[in-house]
């Protein structure tokens, strides 16, 4: 008779929500998982103090709690100890801003409640919970840095014309996913507001979120940052975001089109669409950039660009939450070059 494996170890989650019902409904929803509740916390405070002590793999994180909100608490805990952070959200264009300011803050990526701040039943959730307490588990976080603009953006002065021949601009596409807010709130606000090239950045939220995203973007950049829509032409000094649930494509005169058509890699918006359309209608002056995300969207995409003469470039390994979209286009052979994230907007001067 054979000795009986060791069973994996589980995924040890610390729950912090300010309701105890919630607490209890999210313990229920995980015990049918991989993974081991070693905490819970009513408020960021705790939550800080928790991580601290108990060291959890990943931490599901409410927004709406007295003494200390999500965002603070996700703040506090990338500077004391960097931990996986798992956003749970209401569905609502106030949850999406609250969501995106704990991602910007380093948060990995978020869940949005079913029925709102006290969600009784969470069995409609419960595949995504898992997938993405999984996901955030073997994650990268890192402490969301302060844009250094000013000495940015004084480096990319004066880099050239804004158009190539032919009257359509150079236009960087930018693929990110999981890990992409905080990383977006570094590289955005690095960009001078008189750059060279249109900016049309993918990523992967639901529309709500896509907005607040924009809006976040936009307040603290240069460039103007809004989301995409039909008709819009890409034009140096604006930023593009891709809406939730719509894949973003160019017409002949290089304007946007937003489509309905099928997921891609089970995602819309998907960078690989809005890519591949860019090599075939702004060939050589089409940039790719892929940033840290989960799975593989972007690699084609930036082969595509590669193939029409287009530059490429990756966010490095070091830098990003996960590897995985950054990695699938270096091996795919379709970057140019790879950059930690604090480089990148310095790279893009001599693309």
């Amino acid at each position: 008779m054979r000795p009986s494996q060791p069973s994996a170890r589980k995924i040890r989650v610390l729950i912090v929500d300010d309701s105890l019902f919630m607490r209890a409904a999210i313990a229920k929803t995980l015990a049918a998982g991989p993974f081991e509740v070693v905490g819970q916390a009513r408020n960021g405070r705790e939550a800080v103090d928790q991580v601290v002590a108990l060291g959890p793999d990943v931490v599901t994180m409410d927004f709406n709690m007295p003494e200390m909100n999500g965002a603070e608490a996700v703040r506090a805990i990338m500077q004391r100890r960097p931990t996986p952070v798992l956003m749970f959200s209401a569905h609502t264009r106030q949850g999406a801003r609250e969501t995106f300011e704990a991602l910007a803050a380093g948060a990995v990526d978020f869940v949005t409640k079913p029925a709102g701040e006290v969600s009784a039943d969470l069995s409609k959730i419960a595949v995504e919970l898992t997938r993405k307490l999984t996901i955030a588990a073997a994650s990268r976080p890192r402490a969301a840095a302060a844009p250094a603009a000013s000495a940015r953006r004084a480096s990319l002065a004066g880099i050239g014309s804004t158009t190539m021949p032919g009257g359509l601009p150079r236009l960087c596409v930018i693929a990110v996913s999981t890990g992409g807010p905080a990383a977006l709130s570094e590289l955005v606000p690095a960009l001078p507001g008189d750059s060279r090239f249109a900016v049309v950045i993918v990523q992967h939220m639901p529309a709500h979120f896509t907005a607040a995203l924009a809006e976040r973007l936009d307040a603290i950049s240069q460039l103007t940052v809004r989301e995409a829509a039909a008709g819009d032409r890409p034009t140096p000094g604006l930023a593009l975001i891709a809406p939730g649930d719509r894949h973003v494509e160019f017409d002949e005169r290089g304007a946007v089109v937003l489509t309905d058509g099928e997921l891609v890699h089970g995602c819309r918006p998907a960078a690989d669409v809005t890519m591949i359309s860019a090599a075939r209608v702004y060939g050589r002056r089409a940039i790719g950039v892929v940033m840290t995300g989960m799975g593989k969207d972007g690699a084609a995409g930036a082969l595509a660009i590669k193939r029409a003469d287009g530059k490429t470039l990756a966010q490095d390994q070091q830098s990003s939450v996960i590897f995985g979209m950054p990695k699938a286009a270096i091996e795919a052979g379709a970057i140019d070059e790879v950059a930690p994230l604090d480089e990148l907007a310095a790279r893009l001067r001599f693309l």
